[in-house]
C-alpha cells in the first residue's frame, strides 16, 4: 500500500469514527430530553408511562380546579371530547390564559394512582389571540 493512500485511509476511517461517535452521542442526548405526548383517553386507558416524563394535553374540566389556601398547590382535571379525564397536581404560578374549558398542556410524571405531577403547565389558545397590552392598544375610541 503507497503512502498516499495509507493516508487516505486513516482519514476516511477517522472521520467514519467521528459520525459513528456524533450521532451515538446525539442519540443518547435525545433519548434523555424526549417527552411523549399523551391525549386524556391514552392516560386514563393506562398507555402512559408510571413514573416518566411525558406530556399530556386537553381541556381543563369546568368547576375541577381547586385552589391551595396555605401554598401555590393547584389540582385541576384535564380531559377530553369523550369524557376521559385524570386528576393533574401542580405547585407553581399558572400561565394568564389558564382557565376551566380552555385547553392545557402539561408536562410532568404520572404515579401508580393516576395522579399526573407536573413540573409545568402550559395554557393554549387559538390563532386569534392578542396579549392584554396590545388589547388594550387596539381597542376603538
Amino acid at each position: 500500500m503507497t503512502p498516499l493512500r495509507r493516508r487516505r485511509l486513516g482519514v476516511v476511517i477517522f472521520v467514519m469514527l467521528g459520525s459513528v461517535v456524533t450521532l451515538g452521542l446525539a442519540y443518547y442526548a435525545m433519548q434523555q430530553n424526549l417527552e411523549f405526548f399523551y391525549l386524556p383517553d391514552r392516560v386514563v386507558s393506562g398507555e402512559a408511562p408510571i413514573g416518566k416524563t411525558i406530556r399530556a394535553g386537553g381541556m381543563v374540566v369546568t368547576d375541577s380546579i381547586e385552589r391551595s389556601d396555605a401554598d401555590l398547590t393547584v389540582r385541576f382535571e384535564l380531559g377530553d371530547l369523550e369524557g376521559s379525564t385524570f386528576p393533574v397536581v401542580y405547585a407553581g404560578l399558572l400561565p394568564n390564559l389558564f382557565a376551566e374549558g380552555q385547553g392545557a398542556i402539561v408536562s410532568g410524571t404520572l404515579d401508580e394512582q393516576g395522579l399526573f405531577h407536573a413540573d409545568q403547565v402550559l395554557a393554549k389558545h387559538d390563532e386569534n389571540y392578542m396579549p392584554p397590552e396590545l388589547a388594550e392598544l387596539h381597542q376603538p375610541e
